[in-house]
């Protein structure tokens, strides 16, 4: 009787544990790498489907898109905004109202000048030309 009463504990243990929610599964990817032998020409690169199925040859983009001059500008103002909030959100001087206002006024500046670049980054500049003393 001892045993038993041992044994459904034990099960009973068991199943309690195993119906727990939040289990780690740990999972990871595995790299087999194996050789191989060929001339360097695959017929699977270019296919006359359109697009490939195994990707395309000898890293074509390798999946990096390059920022264009517009984005790095943008970034460039948010970041600058970033710092002007953050340092005015810390100011100890002002009181929470005035804060808020300068914040709410920075983050208004800010996206109006993201606004103006965007506007204006594919409009001609207009280059000025100086006189010639003569």
């Amino acid at each position: 009787m001892k045993k038993l009463m041992t044994v459904i504990v034990a099960v009973g243990l068991t199943m309690a544990v195993a119906a727990q929610h939040g289990r780690a599964v740990v999972r990871s990817r595995v790299v087999i790498v194996s050789p191989s032998f060929g001339f360097g020409y695959s017929p699977f690169y270019y296919s006359p489907f359109g697009y490939s199925p195994f990707g395309y040859p000898y890293g074509y983009n390798n999946g990096f898109n390059r920022p264009s001059k517009l984005d790095m500008k943008v970034e460039d103002i948010k970041a600058d905004y970033k710092d002007k909030i953050k340092s005015a959100k810390h100011d100890s001087s002002l009181s929470k109202e005035e804060r808020k206002k300068i914040v709410k006024q920075l983050k208004s500046d800010r996206d109006k000048s993201i606004h103006d670049l965007k506007a204006n980054y594919y409009k001609p500049q207009k280059t000025t030309t100086i006189p010639e003393n003569g």
